[in-house]
């Protein structure tokens, strides 16, 4: 029972990663297609001051993911870890060179270093949920087995499902930067950005509603499993996953940009989590199961205790980090209202 309970706890950890970082990498979708360096300020300002305050901390997810996994499962985190070793370290350099890359361009001042590191930035963005997309895929379709590296390295991650998990990663991710960048433009006051980015997320929402239909044919084929429960167990929570999904664009239609934020974060939460329940009790298909791989019962009581306390501090910090920016700036402030019709640099900036 207790092993469930911390798998719940780390799957609503990885729910968090995906609705807050995976903001985050959209956002450098967005920069890679601003355009050039005139046209395309306003847009990358922006987004320098929406993700500047939090991408840093949008990573602690991510780590509070793998540790879970190592404490309480670590079989399974062997297994994964070393069979799709290739794509998880590319991930992990793609977020070093996207943090790198993302500070010097602030720093920088010369048009060709802004140009470089803004180009290492937008890719990074790009690839990295790519990448983590791909190492979901693998999980799904049953290319990683118990064992250590008892799985191919390649093929593991180079698959259908994976190209699949990979694709609607990054779509995924453009689309909630876009619905979260409407909800900023407005309280910027840049009604310009705010029809640029209504537009843009219309635009991924219906792309990633195409893929997902298209997917259905791929997971039947190559991951039978995952099929199986989605279309079973797990189908009440991808009807709800669509039924927010279509609710999330009714909303930018109506420009009720805050409303739209909780409907694209329930979308994505539902099929993540529809995933989860889909496979459940397996850690690893076909027969690799939760009570199978937990660690001793003493460990799992000290992990769920510790993280407890944990939550204490971090929920409060983070929810005043990120209540902090989001409140409307002071009229005639160092952040006033930006028409955006310009071409000179807005006013808010990465802090």
């Amino acid at each position: 029972m207790i092993a469930d309970v911390m798998l719940a706890v780390m799957w609503v950890g990885l729910t968090c990663y995906a609705l807050f970082a995976g903001a985050d990498f959209g956002a450098g979708f967005w920069d890679l297609f601003a355009g050039r360096a005139g046209r395309g300020r306003q847009r990358r300002s922006l987004i320098e001051h929406s993700i500047g305050p939090v991408w840093e901390a949008n990573h602690v997810w991510l780590i509070f993911v793998l540790v879970m996994l190592w404490s309480c499962f670590p079989p399974v985190f062997a297994a994964v870890l070393s069979t799709l070793c290739i794509p998880l370290t590319l991930a992990a350099l793609g977020i070093i060179a996207r943090g790198a890359a993302f500070a010097f361009r602030k720093a920088s001042t010369a048009l060709w270093q802004q140009r470089l590191f803004g180009a290492c930035f937008a890719v990074s963005s790009v690839v990295t949920p790519l990448f983590l997309g791909a190492v979901a895929g693998g999980i799904a379709s049953g290319r990683v087995p118990p064992g250590i590296a008892e799985g191919d390295t390649v093929t593991s991650w180079l698959n259908p499902t994976s190209a699949l998990g990979g694709v609607i990663a990054v779509l995924t991710c453009a689309h909630l930067a876009a619905v979260y960048l409407c909800a900023d433009a407005v309280r910027e006051g840049d009604t310009v950005r705010a029809a640029e980015f209504r537009r843009a997320s219309a635009a991924g929402g219906l792309a990633c509603g195409a893929v997902a239909l298209a997917g259905i044919a791929v997971l039947d084929q190559d991951a039978p499993v995952l099929f199986h429960g989605l279309t079973h167990r797990a189908l009440p929570l991808v009807v709800v996953g669509a039924v927010a999904g279509l609710a999330d664009l009714a909303l930018l239609l109506r420009h009720r940009y805050v409303l739209a934020r909780g409907a694209a974060a329930l979308a994505v939460a539902a099929i993540l989590w529809a995933w989860g329940v889909a496979q459940y009790p397996r850690m690893l298909v076909p027969s690799t199961t939760v009570e199978g791989t937990a660690a001793h019962t003493s460990v799992l009581v000290a992990c769920l205790i510790s993280v407890a306390v944990g939550f204490v501090v971090l929920v409060p910090s983070l929810w005043l980090l990120y209540a902090t920016f989001q409140r409307s700036p002071v009229p005639g402030g160092p952040r006033g209202p930006r028409s955006g019709g310009g071409t000179e640099p807005g006013g808010g900036t990465a802090a």
